[in-house]
């Protein structure tokens, strides 16, 4: 399998009936301010550079980001802190991402999530967790080049430490997520990021700073990889 392979399997995934019905419900019934607009409607695959050293994962596609416009972190404010923060890090030729044919590209980086579909009230069951899974696992295989993984938020750290150890990478006690947080495993570094979702960037719990500071991190861990 390659990346264009894996990209196919999961935008035709139908695994969580429960997923399904809400991914294409909200596509259906849209947000006012996008009502003329064609929904995505289906799971929303990794985006990057196939050479990518970094890695980036949240959580899932938003209802009326990712699952609007078919491109992870696009389209709503998370993804607006994100890619900014990116691209002021050299890892992104713009700082917007609005639509997946806007021309944004990413360099030695690629950004993904645990969970492919939109979750209601953006909680995935343990089921449909452990489902999508597979294809985080896969991710990890086929980019290579990856030395570092940039988890946004305690459920994107918790993710990927389940993926590293079906890959057969684990640790004797398991790290806790906090923002800033690093840690080595096998031939990985996470590092830990709060989630750039409003709410936490609306409160203050996350600033450009915070974000610049974690993302300069990555560069420089990739740097001496």
């Amino acid at each position: 399998m390659n990346l264009k392979v894996l990209r196919e399997t999961v935008i035709a995934c139908r695994l969580c009936p429960r997923l399904v019905s809400w991914r294409e419900q909200v596509a259906r019934e849209k947000r006012a301010a996008y009502r003329d607009q064609d929904y995505w409607g289906r799971p929303v695959p990794g985006f990057g550079d196939p050479r990518a050293r970094l890695l980036v994962c949240g959580l899932a596609p938003a209802a009326h980001g990712g699952n609007r416009t078919g491109r992870i972190f696009t389209g709503d404010r998370s993804g607006d802190w994100l890619y900014a923060a990116l691209h002021r890090a050299g890892f992104a030729n713009q700082p917007t991402s609005s639509h997946r044919d806007d021309g944004l590209k990413l360099r030695d980086c690629y950004v993904t999530a645990c969970v492919r579909c939109a979750p209601p009230d953006n909680k995935p069951t343990p089921r449909e967790r452990d489902n999508c899974q597979r294809y985080l696992v896969e991710e990890l295989r086929l980019l290579k080049r990856l030395r570092v993984v940039l988890c946004l938020g305690g459920y994107a750290w918790d993710g990927i430490l389940r993926t590293l150890a079906q890959l057969g990478q684990r640790l004797p006690k398991r790290p806790s997520f906090g923002h800033g947080a690093e840690v080595r495993v096998g031939s990985y570094t996470l590092l830990g990021c709060y989630h750039p979702s409003q709410q936490n960037t609306f409160t203050g719990r996350l600033t450009e700073e915070m974000i610049d500071a974690v993302i300069q991190r990555a560069r420089e861990t990739v740097k001496l990889s």
